[in-house]
């Protein structure tokens, strides 16, 4: 069996790990990088979340029950997560280079305040809130969101072609 072919029947395992990967990245960001998250990257990750929560149970139902592989239906499930994921990041990078305007909650509007925000108020300083309109990093001429359109967009086409897998017959062989 093609590795192509491993992956795309397996493809729940690889989307769970995919959505965990990126998590685990926009974490990493935050806590050792200092960016902290605007409003619609906060909303991305949600998207990730979605994801893990199909993904997860998909996997487990296919390995406990000795399933050919990936349910079709949980693939197609992830490419319309996936796919929004990508839609939303490419609103965002549309946002950070001023191709439109972004939501009120993060151009200025206001926004989520942490703890750290909300302690530094009461003593009487003030508290930064991260801006959607605001690169704050980029590499290859793509900030984060747009990378992360990149990213979403592969695992939307992935997810897609794994939905379309053949089904495999289950009496081949007898």
């Amino acid at each position: 069996m093609s590795a192509l072919r491993f992956i795309f029947r397996w493809w729940t395992v690889f989307a769970l790990l995919a959505a965990a990967a990126m998590l685990a990245t926009a974490h990493a960001f935050q806590h050792f990088g200092g960016y902290a998250p605007c409003h619609l990257c906060l909303e991305q990750r949600k998207l990730y979340w979605a994801a893990i929560a199909i993904a997860l149970p998909a996997t487990c139902w296919a390995l406990f029950t000795r399933s050919k592989g990936t349910p079709r239906v949980a693939a197609f499930l992830l490419f319309a997560v996936f796919a929004s994921e990508a839609i939303v990041a490419v609103f965002h990078a549309g946002v950070e280079v001023k191709w439109w305007p972004g939501p009120a909650s993060c151009t200025g509007g206001g926004g989520a305040v942490d703890i750290a925000g909300l302690q530094s108020l009461l003593t009487g300083g003030s508290v930064q809130v991260p801006m959607c309109d605001v690169a704050v990093w980029s590499w290859g001429g793509l900030s984060m969101a747009g990378w992360n359109a990149v990213i979403a967009a592969g695992l939307a086409v992935a997810s897609l072609i794994a939905s379309m897998r053949r089904k495999e017959n289950v009496f081949r062989g007898r």
